[in-house]
């Protein structure tokens, strides 16, 4: 595919609404950022994160480029915040696999919009992944204690959560969207507490708080768009009995 059709593919599909707030998000973090005088770093790992999270929520496989980017930026802020967890999170494992990503998606685009042919668990792979991640981030909160974490308990949480969070949005799995809003809602934590110890990083914190509404926003879209599919597989099953 050549660039400019990629990027007219990536333009299609979005509402009116959608057109005009997440372009007004991302501008008003950017205006807040610099009128605090935020980290730099924090900036432009918010801008790259909220933009993946838009991309993602649409199915567009464009999101992995700026994944890519702003794992790399957050990687450094979680070593400056000693959030050991979520440093080994994002360089050891979300940089290869945002990467694993773009791969896996390009055999699921549909050619109309260019989006991704969304997918749900069974139920009993839910609770396989629900089960292993509470019992893995019990393990790991352990071991962030010893080496010091500053908050081992929601670091381990979010880091193990968020390595099941992003094999859900590899396999397109509607799922990824409640563990993203367990995720936000305690990195969102975590990060006003690195905040009250000092840390130049309220450009971090808004952008968790974006996360967590996007989150709740395109789950919202998500069940929309798999119930309607649903209800289109029945109706034709139907037509094909009649």
């Amino acid at each position: 595919m050549e660039i400019k059709e990629f990027i007219k593919s990536e333009l299609r599909g979005w509402g009116k609404y959608e057109r005009v707030l997440f372009p007004l998000e991302i501008i008003f973090i950017i205006l807040l950022s610099f009128y605090i005088g935020d980290n730099k770093v924090a900036l432009v790992s918010a801008i790259c994160g909220i933009s993946y999270t838009i991309l993602a929520g649409k199915g567009k496989i464009s999101c992995y480029f700026f994944g890519l980017c702003g794992t790399l930026c957050y990687a450094y802020l979680s070593y400056k915040n000693s959030l050991y967890g979520n440093l080994m999170l994002y360089a050891l494992y979300y940089f290869p696999m945002q990467i694993l990503g773009i791969f896996r998606w390009r055999k699921h685009l549909k050619p109309e919009s260019g989006e991704i042919v969304k997918t749900s668990l069974k139920f009993r792979e839910q609770m396989f992944y629900f089960s292993f991640s509470i019992g893995l981030s019990l393990l790991f909160s352990v071991i962030l204690r010893k080496f010091g974490d500053l908050t081992p308990f929601v670091d381990a949480f979010t880091t193990v959560f968020s390595i099941f969070g992003l094999i859900l949005t590899i396999k397109r799995c509607i799922e990824q969207w409640y563990i993203w809003t367990v995720v936000n809602g305690l990195s969102i934590y975590m990060w006003i507490s690195a905040y009250m110890h000092g840390s130049n990083c309220l450009a971090t914190i808004l952008m968790w708080v974006t996360y967590f509404v996007l989150g709740l926003y395109f789950l919202y879209v998500w069940k929309k768009e798999l119930s309607v599919s649903a209800l289109g597989d029945i109706e034709m099953k139907e037509s094909f009995k009649a």
